[in-house]
């Protein structure tokens, strides 16, 4: 490799996302952001213009403790002394200029392919809340979201179960031009995680192939609604019949969510999984005839 090829550099890492304006920087805004901040860092210290893609773009207030990016930069930037061609040591070189809400906790040459938002399987999510009337303890309170009535995890469980699979969620999302809401649930579970300590909490494991703005968040407020009984049990079946976003969805606070895992295929796969990512995801026709619009 010349020192003029293009390297693309994977990143993985965590935040702390309460005094973010969420990850995606924003124009020529001053709003403190998660891209933002570290490629403000990469670029200072690799002399060069860094352009992240990330995985997952995590709202204002949202956590990360297993987010994925990547950055193409030329090999020659990798070469300076205090790198000396191990893309490895900025970690320790990041680790004395990020803030502290800001963990980069490994960097790596990716394999050929590679693409931290396209090449992804899934993504993992947790979503931690309690609804004691106490809300949470304060060595919790910033990735602790509170809810101001007690519920039943059986309801919400059944709630969650209603939406596995592969559906239009446009009921759920903050929808944007030209973009799909089909996505595939895989996973939503919720879990009694109550101590001595830390009485009446919960959290929600939720896996897909990939989300959309708000939709985590909006399936979380929906199945706490059921299981506060303020809405039936059908309420998240009925929401996947709806055509756009349904005024009825409760957005579950920032503060509980946290991406938590990206999986990726193996190498040899990843360039297949980032091209068939980019082509519009469409609902199959025998789950479209049941009342599903195509997207």
């Amino acid at each position: 490799m010349s020192n003029g090829d293009t390297v693309r550099i994977r990143l993985d890492l965590a935040y702390d996302g309460t005094d973010f304006h969420g990850w995606a920087k924003q124009g020529t805004s001053d709003l403190r952001t998660v891209q933002k901040v570290l490629e403000e860092n990469l670029s200072m210290v690799l002399r060069e213009n860094i352009e992240l893609t990330v995985a997952g773009r995590t709202d204002a207030g949202v956590h990360a403790a297993g987010q994925v990016a990547h950055f193409d930069v030329v090999a020659s930037a990798l070469e300076q002394r205090s790198i000396d061609g191990d893309p490895a040591r900025l970690v320790r070189r990041l680790a004395r200029l990020l803030p502290d809400d800001i963990r980069v906790h490994d960097v790596s040459v990716a394999p050929a392919g590679f693409d931290a938002r396209f090449s992804a399987l899934r993504r993992h999510y947790v979503y931690r809340i309690t609804t004691h009337p106490a809300g949470p303890v304060p060595t919790r309170n910033r990735d602790t979201a509170s809810w101001p009535k007690p519920v039943e995890i059986e309801r919400m469980q059944l709630a969650a179960d209603a939406l596995l699979g592969l559906h239009d969620f446009v009921a759920f999302c903050k929808a944007k031009p030209n973009a799909t809401t089909v996505r595939e649930l895989q996973e939503f579970s919720w879990r009694d995680v109550s101590t001595p300590t830390e009485p009446q909490l919960y959290e929600a494991h939720v896996v897909a192939d990939a989300f959309c703005w708000s939709m985590v968040r909006s399936l979380v407020g929906s199945c706490m609604a059921v299981g506060e009984g303020r809405r039936a049990q059908s309420f998240t079946e009925q929401l996947l019949h709806e055509r756009e976003r349904s005024p009825m969805v409760p957005v579950a606070p920032a503060k509980g969510l946290s991406l938590v895992g990206v999986d990726y295929p193996d190498a040899d796969k990843l360039l297949e999984r980032a091209e068939e990512t980019r082509a519009m995801r469409e609902i199959p026709n025998e789950t479209a005839s049941r009342g599903l619009n195509k997207t």
